[in-house]
């Protein structure tokens, strides 16, 4: 009976082991929340002088912007990793509001991802008709050289309460002259609803065409619409990261005293074929 009861002892000792080490091996095989911040990038440097974290939405990993003292461009302004955030729905929410220590602080994202030639295109919800003055939705393409090599879309009145929402800007390539942009701004336009899709085309070195709709649509009516070509500026060729970004005009507050979010549902990049 001893030898027994010591040999049914060990064999449930083990059961017991292998149901421990079963489950400390699916705990490490759980996904991580995507919407936890990495401290560092994969090299262990920090951006913008700072330390960031990471974040994935729509598809691809993107850089937070956070600065630990001091403010910077654009704006300048002071940029708090807590303005970025995913819902549940995986949606990419940018806020600016004030920090702990009562500053207005901004959002942005960069895309660990470079992009070229095709079609950028955002789906977003806020209300563009209520978008404070001082406020800036930044969505575009750069090099991070400052005056070239950039494609923005820019949902913005810059200062002016009765100016058009929608702007469309391309900075030259490296061989143009250096700030030498070419820039078209819409009308006013009373908005319908708080969805809008926002996308740009670059078409190699020919042109590049931009858009702006009513509604989550890939495709349907325009409500703003501008086509800059190779005769207007000297376009970029470069493949270059995304950036996202939700800021405040010279760093001045908000005239409303208002924080302002926006929702960017979507981010969607099509290559030429």
């Amino acid at each position: 009976m001893r030898n027994s009861f010591s040999a049914s002892a060990k064999s449930m000792a083990m059961i017991a082991l292998s149901a421990i080490l079963f489950a400390s091996c699916q705990k490490s095989m759980i996904k991580p929340d995507d919407s936890v911040f990495d401290k560092k990038q994969s090299d262990g440097k920090p951006v913008h002088g700072s330390t960031p974290g990471t974040i994935n939405f729509s598809g691809y990993t993107w850089t937070v912007r956070s600065t630990s003292s001091g403010t910077q461009g654009p704006g300048p302004n002071y940029w708090n990793s807590n303005n970025v955030w995913l819902d549940a729905d995986g949606h990419l929410h940018l806020k600016m509001q004030k920090d702990a220590k009562g500053r207005w602080s901004c959002a942005e994202v960069t895309s660990n991802n470079n992009f070229g030639y095709g079609t950028y295109q955002w789906k977003i919800e806020c209300d563009l008709n209520i978008i404070d003055r001082n406020i800036v939705l930044g969505l575009f393409n750069y090099s991070g050289q400052d005056g070239y090599d950039e494609q923005d879309v820019e949902l913005s009145r810059w200062g002016n309460p009765s100016a058009g929402q929608f702007n469309y800007t391309v900075y030259p390539a490296q061989s143009g002259v250096r700030y030498n942009n070419v820039h078209w701004e819409s009308p006013n336009i009373t908005m319908s609803g708080t969805y809008s899709t926002h996308r740009f085309t670059r078409y190699r070195t020919d042109s590049i065409v931009y858009e702006s709709q009513h509604g989550h649509y890939d495709t349907g009516s325009t409500i703003a619409r501008k086509i800059f070509t190779s005769s207007d500026i000297t376009l970029s060729a470069l493949n270059m990261p995304i950036l996202m970004n939700l800021w405040l005009m010279n760093g001045a507050a908000p005239v409303n005293g208002q924080s302002y979010e926006v929702i960017i549902h979507e981010f969607k990049f099509t290559p030429l074929p």
